[in-house]
């Protein structure tokens, strides 16, 4: 007898036990695909994990983090080397991390399977980066299932898909009888009562309110009625709001008198209990808010069940409760809603007649009968063979393509405290002797905003407040900052002059730009505007870093006249200072080279791209050629030194070099690249990376592998073991900011090639540092690329 060929399915979704709709749908797909297939079929699930932590079992067999975009690689790498026939997506924006659910055509470029997209929701009128992943997926899709007909017309009108891509298959539901709802009723106590029932995760969304509302009326013309708000809290809403939605609910049936007449079932339950409560419903109501809800799995099993349904008119009730299979009522309305309940309570013929068609339309949605249409969709025999897509590099891909370490936080936790980020380590060890310093938790707080925005770790959200918290109590009524603090949680008074404000302006701002969460923002918005007023008076160096914070305010608020004044103000100094101390062999802001040198033409190609203005990036680009001739020799970087610094006419000092002087100039590099498109930026950034895995003038690694800490600097007589948290901070801003550079851009791979061979990236380097400066010299311009 042949054997039959075995189809391997990946699936790609959330999955039970956690608690979402599309972990249910999945886990009902696989379940009745199994009955049609016979042993020929064999699921493998990727679990899009939630911030809880399941505990899966089969047929989870990869489970991948929403916000870590290297789970996303390597969960293709995953699902390529387990020779999977095909692959199945459930898709849900809010599924996925990155902006519109982006991280997931990170693993889709990479699959080598044909990809079979089921689209839970499609937007009619999508903001432009929806619409972008939208067609991004249906591109790298072989086919497309939506699940009304109303899905299918937005694809094609709205989106472009071709018709042949695109197939309707709805919403499976169960298999149940068409049953007496007197028969379940003992099961919860509730003989004699008229039951009305709503079920699902519970948000704002789901519009109770409405029924809420209705019910007075309803029970005045049956007292016996009974309404059962059935599910848990949706975990999204209580990791933003908590149960504040559903207190909010039960205060308002206190209010209208109705507590004998409403149930809350605050819990998840399975299909068994769900279908018990199917069965003991006389009427289903779901009164939803927005119209824009294309799928509804909840109303799909009521109507297969034979249930007497009341409904809004979003897209899928519109669809499922067509041709007389409910009522619908319209938005916002309890007027109308209790007046449709009241008439499915009195008339039996329209209670019956509406059960019946509901039950009827049901027996064509079944999940057996929509497995088997899924399973003859995986099945098929001429899937196309799929060559990946390679064109966008991701953060994770340039790790591994780099050779640069993961991006760790073990250091910063050993550093930190609950009061804040202690400044410096005997070797790891804190060292209480020097307490705290806002210069340090500032930035701690930009770091950590930028690794919560590619990792949405727990410990960098934590990590992030305690360093918010610091700089937020270090602002003065005035909006001028205190920086030294003691151990024991003393400001230290008459402290010597330093950067903490511009500081705290490039912290606040960068959390403007890319909030963790929304709720920060009305209160960084408020520290901002306290401190901006004090920029024209600041440090030179201060101002630098002003302009990155006054950048990502306006980033978040573009129409900000104020913050664009004061980053004009800012600008126009660092371009004074340079006109007053450059000469035609010293083109720079002072007569030395001292510390964080590259920050100061860092701030002008920021300032260049958010004021649109020439005359920033043309000095920029000369500071950048001046500084790169005496930092880079010998095909690496070396920076000036601490002991002596440079000043003009002077010998160099070649040490002690420092971590801050690398995190600066590896920022400003992708700045510099930012406003140029010009990739030898990158090259350079590179090199200047390596600095700390020891393309250095000692050739000695300062980023410790075992502690994952960073040593404070190179010594003449060798490496400073102490492992503080300026030299920590400015490792992981590197870091982060070198993957940044290269997740996005070009093929990463051919630069490899280029990359490995030594003598040709330094030819490069040279060649680079060359141009670059020759350009300078002779007012050359790419002019800065276009604005965006």
């Amino acid at each position: 007898m042949a054997r039959t060929p075995v189809r391997k399915v990946a699936f790609v979704s959330s999955y039970l036990p956690r608690q979402c709709g599309i972990a249910t749908f999945t886990s009902n797909m696989i379940n009745n695909i199994g009955p049609a297939a016979g042993k020929g079929f064999e699921p493998l699930v990727v679990a899009m994990q939630s911030s809880a932590n399941h505990q899966y079992r089969d047929p989870v067999k990869f489970e991948v983090r929403r916000n870590v975009k290297n789970d996303y690689v390597s969960a293709a790498d995953y699902i390529n080397f387990s020779h999977v026939d095909v692959v199945s997506v459930q898709h849900e924006f809010g599924l996925f991390g990155g902006e519109a659910g982006s991280h997931l055509n990170l693993m889709l470029r990479r699959i080598n399977a044909p990809i079979i997209t089921t689209l839970h929701t499609v937007l009619e009128e999508p903001e432009p980066h929806y619409y972008r992943e939208t067609v991004a997926v249906c591109e790298l899709s072989h086919k497309v299932i939506v699940m009304n007909e109303r899905g299918v017309g937005m694809l094609r009108e709205i989106y472009g898909v071709p018709a042949g891509k695109i197939q309707l298959i709805p919403h499976g539901i169960p298999d149940l009888p068409f049953v007496d709802s007197n028969y379940y009723k003992h099961k919860f106590g509730m003989e004699g009562r008229r039951t009305i029932l709503s079920f699902g995760l519970l948000g704002k969304s789901k519009g109770i309110e409405t029924m809420l509302k209705a019910l007075p009326a309803i029970v005045a013309a049956d007292p016996t009625v009974l309404y059962i708000i059935l599910g848990a809290t949706h975990p999204d809403v209580i990791k933003h709001e908590g149960e504040a939605y559903r207190f909010s609910l039960k205060h308002m049936v206190k209010d209208l008198g109705i507590g004998d007449n409403v149930i809350f079932h605050n819990r998840f339950v399975n299909d068994e209990e769900l279908n018990n409560f199917l069965c003991a419903a006389d009427i289903y109501v779901t009164p939803y808010i927005n119209r824009e809800q294309l799928t509804s799995g909840t109303l799909a099993f009521a109507v297969g069940t034979g249930k007497a349904v009341v409904s809004t008119p979003y897209w899928a009730a519109e669809e499922l409760l067509a041709d007389g299979r409910g009522k619908l009522v319209e938005f916002n309305d309890p007027a109308q809603m209790s007046q449709a309940v009241i008439e499915l309570l009195k008339d039996d013929k329209q209670f019956y007649t509406l059960r019946r068609k509901a039950y009827d339309y049901g027996r064509n949605i079944t999940w057996p009968v929509i497995a088997k249409a899924y399973w003859k969709l995986f099945s098929a025999r001429r899937l196309p063979i799929r060559v990946p897509v390679r064109t966008v590099t991701t953060a994770e891909e340039a790790i591994s393509i780099l050779e640069v370490p993961e991006p760790p936080l073990d250091h910063l936790r050993r550093l930190t405290d609950d009061t804040g980020l202690i400044q410096h380590a005997k070797f790891t060890i804190p060292n209480r002797n020097h307490g705290y310093c806002t210069d340090d938790n500032a930035r701690g707080v930009v770091a950590m905003t930028k690794y919560y925005a590619q990792y949405a770790e727990p410990d960098a959200l934590r990590l992030f407040d305690v360093y918010l918290s610091f700089i937020y109590h270090a602002q003065k009524g005035d909006g001028t900052f205190r920086n030294l603090m003691t151990f024991d949680r003393q400001w230290i008074a008459d402290e010597p002059e330093h950067d903490a404000l511009g500081r705290s302006l490039w912290a606040f701002g960068s959390v403007m730009a890319r909030p963790p969460q929304p709720r920060y923002l009305p209160i960084i918005k408020d520290c901002f505007d306290k401190s901006v007023r004090h920029v024209p008076s600041i440090s030179l160096r201060g101002k630098a870093y002003a302009i990155f914070g006054m950048a990502d305010y306006l980033k978040q608020f573009p129409g900000a006249s104020d913050i664009k004044r004061y980053l004009a103000i800012a600008a126009d100094d660092l371009v004074k200072q340079y006109a007053t101390c450059s000469k035609d062999d010293w083109q720079w802001f002072e007569d030395f080279l001292s510390y964080d040198n590259a920050v100061l033409c860092h701030a002008l190609y920021v300032a260049a791209i958010a004021a649109e203005e020439q005359k920033y990036f043309d000095v920029a680009e000369k500071t950048t050629a001046f500084l790169l001739e005496n930092t880079f020799a010998d095909n690496h970087f070396s920076f000036v030194g601490c002991d002596g610094w440079y000043q003009r006419g002077k010998k160099r000092a070649q040490f002690d070099q420092q971590p801050i002087e690398v995190a600066s100039t590896v920022m400003m590099l992708r700045a510099a690249y930012e406003a140029t498109d010009n990739r030898d930026f990158l090259r350079l950034q590179k090199k200047a990376f390596d600095w700390f895995l020891g393309e250095n003038d000692l050739h000695t690694p300062v980023y410790d592998f075992k502690t994952k800490g960073c040593s404070d600097g190179l010594e003449q007589s060798g490496l400073n073991l102490n492992q503080g948290a300026e030299s920590m901070l400015s490792f992981l801003l590197s870091l982060l900011c070198i993957v940044e550079s290269y997740a996005g851009g070009a093929d990463l791979r051919e630069e490899k090639k280029t990359l490995e061979d030594e003598s040709s990236i330094n030819r490069m380097v040279q060649a680079a540092i060359k141009d670059i400066t020759a350009r300078s010299k002779t007012g050359g311009k790419p002019v800065i690329k276009e604005i965006r």
